[in-house]
């Protein structure tokens, strides 16, 4: 069974920083690419930014220049570092991984974290 523990949220002030993490544990094989969703109440949930397993990265427009994502192999952890906080930004944020476990070392699927909340407010 694989678990993605995330960590990091909560309420900022406009203009602020928040630095989201999440550990990938379980009866890994291999994780290839992982990234951060968010969904705000009343809207679809969004690819904020991804990262493959090489590094190569892919951000949202509305977050570019903002934030950025990085990965730690060794440890299966992804962050997700937010500068520059808007309003908007606020939403449940979830960390999702493409990955292959031992139980089927020739099948990818995605898993993903509970959800972490972040608020962005004065």
């Amino acid at each position: 069974q694989v678990q993605l523990a995330e960590s990091g949220g909560g309420l900022v002030q406009p203009g602020g920083s928040l630095r989201l993490s999440c550990a990938a544990s379980g009866n890994i094989f291999r994780l290839n690419a992982m990234g951060w969703y968010r969904q705000a109440p009343g809207k679809q949930r969004e690819l904020v930014a991804r990262i493959g397993s090489g590094g190569t990265t892919r951000y949202a427009d509305s977050v570019k220049g903002r934030f950025t994502i990085s990965r730690d192999n060794a440890k299966k952890t992804v962050y997700l570092q937010m500068n520059s906080l808007k309003p908007e930004d606020t939403a449940v944020y979830y960390c999702n991984a493409a990955l292959i476990d031992w139980t089927a070392t020739t099948v990818e699927y995605d898993a993903w974290g509970q959800g972490t909340q972040v608020t962005v407010s004065s």
